[in-house]
């Protein structure tokens, strides 16, 4: 099976677990075509980190994609919010498994990621895609919502702790002080249930959907909608990296997003900058440098040039 590279390491770092999981996969696509009517293709597509995500074929020749969670990922949430969705924001789901852990999925064209367009460009797809799928079904919230940027502040000194990483103890006191100011604002009231992780490689290209656009890997975390439109800036790092430009540039995006989100422009600078440093750390800590290491320079830049 060719798997995307993240894919691979997060496999190799299960140890025997992630080996059998990779051993018995050719044999559950046997058995998912036979069940969905599917023709699945032995390969990745890019950008899937947690498993497999493979282009599929129906019998009269829709595209459609077949995802496999690699062993500790877990499928349902991402179900769920897709299921409520119906297709309004977000890709349109046609079959779950449970038990071996799949989803039956629309195929959509190119990402955002694959697409060169100007930053502004992508914000402008990015939010406009995010305030149609804040308007879709969604579950309904929890009993007890949880307040998401305590939990990040909680991990991010574990992650510190357990990787080789490129993140200053100016920039970790910044990322903080971001969360401190988000746990304060927290008010279960204002919260939704968000995409979570809406991001430029999450946002495929779909021509009948109102904004050209419709977002994929649904976390369905429960947050304030400014955490979305920040996870939604956090990997637009390659134009972050000149410190005497950086803060200015992503204050603008932060102000862009902000007006077309009706979100408040200080609340999305926050989440922006405390979400590069976790996700920064996090990716690092699985051993993809090469895609941590930008975030955290970038934050670097961001704090240089305040």
């Amino acid at each position: 099976m060719r798997l995307q590279p993240l894919a691979r390491r997060r496999l190799a770092g299960l140890g025997a677990a992630g080996e059998s999981w990779l051993a018995a996969l050719p044999g559950l696509l046997d058995e998912l075509e036979q069940e969905w009517g599917v023709r699945v293709e032995r390969r990745s597509l890019p950008g899937g980190s947690n498993g497999l995500v493979a282009p599929a074929t129906t019998a009269d020749g829709q595209a459609r994609v077949v995802k496999v969670a690699a062993p500790g990922v877990d499928l349902a949430r991402q179900a769920e919010v897709l299921g409520a969705a119906a297709g309004r924001g977000h890709v349109r789901l046609h079959a779950h498994d449970r038990r071996r852990q799949a989803l039956l999925l629309d195929g959509l064209g190119r990402s955002l990621a694959q697409t060169p367009l100007p930053v502004e460009d992508v914000v402008a797809a990015l939010t406009a895609t995010l305030v149609e799928a804040w308007a879709a079904p969604a579950p309904p919230l929890p009993a007890r919502v949880r307040d998401r940027a305590a939990d990040l502040a909680r991990g991010l000194d574990d992650l510190a702790a357990r990787s080789e990483h490129d993140a200053s103890p100016a920039v970790l006191d910044h990322a903080r002080r971001c969360a401190a100011r988000r746990s304060a604002a927290h008010d279960p009231a204002r919260c939704v249930v968000a995409h979570g992780d809406a991001h430029p490689a999450n946002l495929l290209r779909a021509p009948d959907a109102p904004t050209g656009w419709l977002l994929v890997d649904a976390e369905g975390t429960v947050a304030e909608r400014a955490y979305d439109v920040g996870v939604a800036l956090r990997d637009l790092s390659s134009a972050l990296q000149e410190p005497p430009t950086a803060a200015g540039r992503l204050r603008g995006w932060c102000v862009q997003a902000a007006a077309a989100t009706g979100t408040d422009p200080d609340a999305v600078w926050d989440w922006a900058f405390l979400e590069r440093v976790s996700t920064g750390l996090y990716v690092t800590s699985i051993g993809s440098r090469a895609v941590g290491r930008p975030m955290l320079t970038s934050a670097a830049a961001v704090l240089a040039g305040r």
